[in-house]
C-alpha cells in the first residue's frame, strides 16, 4: 500500500483561488484618487441622466413594475 503524505496537495480549484487572491490584493498606495472621483461622478449623475432620457410612458411602466415588486414582498 502506498505511503500517504501528511500534507495533502492542493487541487486545481485551491490553486486557482490562491492565484486570484494574490492578484486581487490591494496595492500599498490604495486607490487612485482620480479614478475614484471619476467613478463617483458617473455614479452620481447616472440615475438622473437615465431618467431624463426615458419617455414618460416608459418611466411610468418602470415605476409600476417597481411598486408591484415592493408590494408583492409585503404580502408574504
Amino acid at each position: 500500500m502506498p505511503k500517504r503524505s501528511s500534507n495533502p496537495k492542493e487541487d486545481e480549484n485551491q490553486i486557482a483561488a490562491r492565484i486570484l487572491a494574490a492578484f486581487n490584493e490591494p496595492n500599498e498606495e490604495g486607490k487612485n484618487p482620480a479614478a475614484v472621483a471619476l467613478g463617483r461622478l458617473g455614479g452620481l449623475k447616472g440615475g438622473k441622466a437615465r431618467a431624463d432620457k426615458l419617455s414618460p410612458g416608459k418611466r411610468r411602466r418602470i415605476a409600476k413594475k417597481a411598486a408591484r415588486a415592493r408590494w408583492s414582498r409585503r404580502r408574504e
